[in-house]
């Protein structure tokens, strides 16, 4: 049948209002499975919804290639774009429907139509009155009826709906907590008003209250973290109001929040107030919405184009056998592109390492795994590109490039944070900070197979130190399931020569761990001080043994020592 552009723009929109929906509805439900204590639920749940958005695309866009046939009509495709233009006006969503008419329109077509004249390469939402944030919190004046009748009602609106274990205790911290980390010493009721965005933020086994208190010379942002007990009772486990410990909570390497919220972009927008480091591209992905994080990151990427003049080089550290890796100095990401042969050493595909990292990306990150951008056909212009650079990825990746013109474009890429490789890091650092990596080094190891992560190659090239000095796994080649693992004891010696070991391909002995993973011996006495049982199989049994059971261990976004005691 002939179709026009008014029908598809409408059969676009009706796939982005199907997948918002489902999304929405898996969302909603993170309430009840908190309050029920469902982690295994927690753990699907998540893994899930990020499969949405991708299932979506493919079916809308199998649908508008049935509609239209083969040829491409360009009128048709310019008339179209503008009414799904017109359709945005006032949606409260508009920015991620953009995003998913790109995603169809992409999948459907070929490459050569990838501008401006078709797709949003540049959002056209500037010129709309924006959705208002206010729009996303309540506001809370302690001058009516003093802190004592505010905080609980603050806690009622948030909509828990759960018995609280002490709740008089919890209360009496926080307002101790406030006071101690003010700026100003003397605070009473009448001299603030505290805004509380309307849903809370869900995660592994907690739910977060997102806000901010005001005064009339500050802004104080916070984080109230609620844990749920044994006996299915609340309880307020910390205040956290230091912005740079909010944005490691909203950091690139922990899994995305569920959050209700009908307008996204005003959410973002109260976020990006609390968190100003923190990029549009980060704090959309926090949220869920990790599609439009990757839409934010691209305008990123080619704004900074067009504002500097560097070049892409190499990365800094050891090159690898499986990705070649380059970076722009004046922005802080590395890209990596999969090598055409992989050292000899790597018994896997190349398909195995797109699956490992996509297994990474719908898995709990626990804050110690980087987050990962994929795309497709990315152009960069020739001109920005090293000859030292463009010689490398010639020579080691060259069935991944495409020369169109002046501009290489990149079949498949991926894009993490720029971190500074722990192995660099620990040359230039003094006592205490090896000491502090290298716990944290260990840290991180147990922390990852907490969450069921082996990460394979564990050497110190692979982890990052963050700005904030954590530690942070990036290199997901060699990545398995801890579960899938055997962790053995070496064969023990007759005292005249060492007994032969026999390997099957899953088998690990644990006890050689630190020689092969931090062959330096200084570096190696510092981990085991701290971190001794990393050598005993029998503690990596234990951990997979938690993990068959369902257990889902605690792992904390913020120190120890920031949690409250509990009083029963």
């Amino acid at each position: 049948m002939a179709v026009d552009s008014h029908y598809l723009a409408q059969k676009i929109l009706q796939g982005f209002h199907c997948h918002y929906d489902r999304f929405q509805r898996l969302t909603r439900g993170a309430r009840s499975r908190f309050l029920k204590r469902a982690w295994g639920a927690v753990v699907s749940a998540s893994a899930e919804r990020i499969s949405f958005y991708d299932r979506q695309v493919k079916e809308t866009s199998a649908a508008i290639q049935r509609a239209v046939g083969d040829e491409f009509d360009q009128a048709l495709w310019l008339a179209t774009r503008q009414r799904y233009q017109s359709l945005l006006k006032f949606h409260p969503q508009a920015e991620l429907a953009e995003t998913f008419y790109n995603s169809v329109f992409c999948r459907a077509f070929e490459r050569r139509y990838f501008n401006n004249d078709f797709i949003f390469v540049e959002t056209v939402l500037h010129s709309h009155i924006p959705i208002s944030v206010q729009s996303q919190y309540r506001s809370y004046f302690p001058v009516k009826g003093g802190l004592q009748k505010v905080l609980p009602q603050i806690f009622l609106d948030s909509g828990l709906n759960g018995e609280f274990e002490n709740f008089e205790n919890d209360l009496e911290q926080l307002r101790d907590a406030f006071l101690q980390r003010s700026q100003e010493t003397e605070i009473e009721p009448h001299d603030i008003r505290i805004d509380v965005l309307n849903a809370p933020f869900f995660r592994n086994k907690a739910a977060y209250l997102v806000g901010r208190i005001v005064t009339e010379r500050y802004h104080y942002p916070f984080i109230v973290p609620i844990l749920v007990n044994s006996h299915g009772k609340l309880y307020v486990d910390a205040f956290i109001t230091n912005s740079n410990r909010m944005a490691t909570i909203f950091g690139f390497a922990r899994s995305y929040f569920m959050v209700e919220t009908e307008a996204p972009s005003a959410l973002v927008r109260f976020l990006k107030d609390l968190m100003p480091r923190k990029t549009l591209a980060e704090l959309y992905a926090s949220i869920g919405f990790h599609k439009q994080g990757k839409t934010e990151f691209y305008r990123e990427f080619l704004h900074h184009l067009q504002r500097t003049d560097d070049q892409l080089v190499a990365a800094a550290g050891v090159k690898g056998m499986v990705m070649t890796v380059f970076t722009l100095a004046s922005f802080p990401y590395v890209f990596k592109v999969i090598k055409d042969k992989l050292g000899a050493t790597k018994a896997f595909t190349r398909q195995t390492v797109i699956d490992r990292y996509r297994m990474v990306k719908r898995h709990d990150r626990v804050g110690r795994m980087a987050d990962t951008l994929e795309f497709a056909d990315v152009a960069i212009p020739l001109k920005r590109i090293s000859a030292d650079l463009l010689d490398e990825l010639t020579a080691t990746v060259a069935n991944s490039l495409q020369i169109e013109g002046d501009t290489l474009v990149i079949k498949q890429l991926f894009v993490e944070r720029r971190l500074t490789p722990l192995n660099l890091y620990l040359e230039y650092a003094n006592d205490d900070e090896i000491d502090a990596a290298m716990n944290d080094y260990g840290l991180a190891l147990k922390e990852m197979m907490a969450a069921n992560i082996f990460p394979g190659d564990m050497l110190l090239k692979n982890f990052g130190v963050t700005r904030h000095r954590r530690v942070v796994f990036y290199d997901y080649d060699e990545v398995r399931y801890l579960t899938d693992m055997s962790f053995r004891a070496l064969p023990k010696s007759d005292g005249f020569m060492d007994a032969e070991v026999s390997a099957a391909p899953d088998d690990v002995f644990p006890e050689q761990l630190d020689q092969f993973a931090v062959p330096q011996q200084r570096f190696r006495e510092v981990l085991l001080k701290h971190h001794p049982e990393l050598k005993d199989p029998a503690y990596w049994r234990k951990v997979q043994q938690h993990i068959r059971e369902g257990r889902l261990t605690d792992v904390f976004p913020y120190e120890q020592h920031l949690r409250f005691t509990r009083r029963f």
